[in-house]
């Protein structure tokens, strides 16, 4: 336990110094603050914008602060997405390509203490990034639109966090097999894409599919309820991660024992 929370540290110290502690948060925060200010401002800009005909009238119905917050979880699963996998890319292959992870590994390190340290710090920057950002959307939603109970924000919000959980351990896993961080984000971004594509064209078959949860979020968020099948959807995403996180540790191990 003792290498575990050292290795834990390593991985929070890397991130402060290379202000991941930083930016990563206040990117989510922006995003979080964006949505509900640009939906009730939007009439505003499209005026402000001219070049609309003399007399026309343009009338935009301002959202409903469910449908605003809704609106920012598509905002994290767009520019979201993209800012978490080019932060943790690197997050093994990164110190492969340095050397550093031999230096730590010539030591009697265990493989499964230094990849789910490296999860662990991943997952927690990941959730309070995503937390810090859609509580500002909250209260900015509140006070430019309306009141969202903050029980059903936080149940939302915990179904579709795990979505970014997902993500992140793809790029966990395609760090510990591949040197070449671009290729290593290019890939996850496919798998989000491509699952995301499929799931939407081939919905009938692909109710169990991880990317179906930020619909379950939505829908929970606008109805009260998740979609059908939410609970096969939820299951075999935790199943995924767990899976993505022992094939990591066991890629990797093997991969090193085999240098």
């Amino acid at each position: 336990m003792r290498q575990w929370s050292i290795l834990f540290k390593k991985e929070w110290v890397e991130m402060t110094r290379n202000y991941k502690i930083l930016w990563i948060p206040l990117v989510f925060i922006l995003l979080g603050i964006m949505q509900p200010v640009t939906s009730y401002y939007l009439p505003e800009i499209i005026k402000a914008a001219g070049e609309l005909p003399e007399g026309a009238v343009f009338d935009i119905p301002v959202p409903t602060p469910q449908e605003v917050i809704v609106g920012t979880f598509g905002q994290y699963s767009q520019i979201g997405v993209l800012v978490l996998v080019l932060a943790f890319m690197g997050i093994v292959a990164a110190e492969k390509n340095s050397g550093v992870s031999d230096i730590i590994l010539v030591k009697p390190v265990s493989f499964a203490n230094y990849i789910t340290a490296k999860w662990v710090s991943i997952v927690l920057m990941t959730v309070g990034s995503f937390l810090l950002g859609i509580l500002a959307s909250w209260y900015y939603t509140g006070v430019l639109i309306g009141d969202i109970g903050f029980g059903e924000l936080i149940k939302s919000s915990l179904v579709y966090v795990t979505w970014l959980v997902f993500l992140v351990t793809v790029t966990l896993l395609l760090s510990s097999l591949y040197r070449a961080n671009i290729f290593v984000a290019l890939m996850t971004l496919l798998v989000a894409i491509g699952l995301s594509g499929l799931t939407s064209l081939l919905s009938k078959w692909m109710m169990w599919s991880p990317a179906r949860l930020s619909t379950h979020a939505g829908k929970l968020l606008l109805t009260g309820s998740p979609d059908k099948h939410f609970a096969l959807s939820l299951t075999v995403s935790l199943l995924f991660i767990f899976v993505m996180l022992i094939g990591s540790i066991y890629l990797f191990s093997k991969k090193e024992r085999a240098a």
